[in-house]
């Protein structure tokens, strides 16, 4: 395959990605203002990296798609469809830990209300 075709596949495979670039940033520019947020407070500081590395990955994400479909450059592509991953992987990390530790905070609820009704 030369580099001409391989281009013209990076274009059309970044294209709907393309169309959803300002939601991207959207949601990169207020992941961002959150974690700001969240630092104010001092529990916050624990946490507040996160919604900050997720909205920088979205940013660095939609800028990779502008000029991976401008310049029809694979490796901008390639860029892009990495740091969405990264971004993708945060979120299942930090779901899965929320999931885990309400289920914990649901026995520990059912377990003081059996002991609270005496069983």
């Amino acid at each position: 395959m030369n580099n001409t075709t391989e281009q013209t596949v990076a274009r059309d495979v970044i294209e709907p990605i393309y169309r959803a670039k300002f939601w991207m940033q959207l949601i990169g520019v207020m992941m961002i203002l959150s974690g700001v947020l969240t630092a104010i407070t001092i529990v916050g500081l624990l946490v507040a990296w996160v919604p900050i590395w997720a909205g920088v990955m979205l940013m660095q994400a939609a800028g990779a798609v502008d000029r991976a479909y401008n310049r029809d450059d694979a490796r901008e592509a390639m860029f892009a469809m990495t740091r969405l991953k990264t971004y993708f992987t945060i979120f299942g990390v930090l779901l899965l830990i929320y999931l885990v530790f309400f289920a914990f905070m649901m026995l520990l609820g059912i377990g003081g209300g059996m002991m609270a009704a005496g069983f």
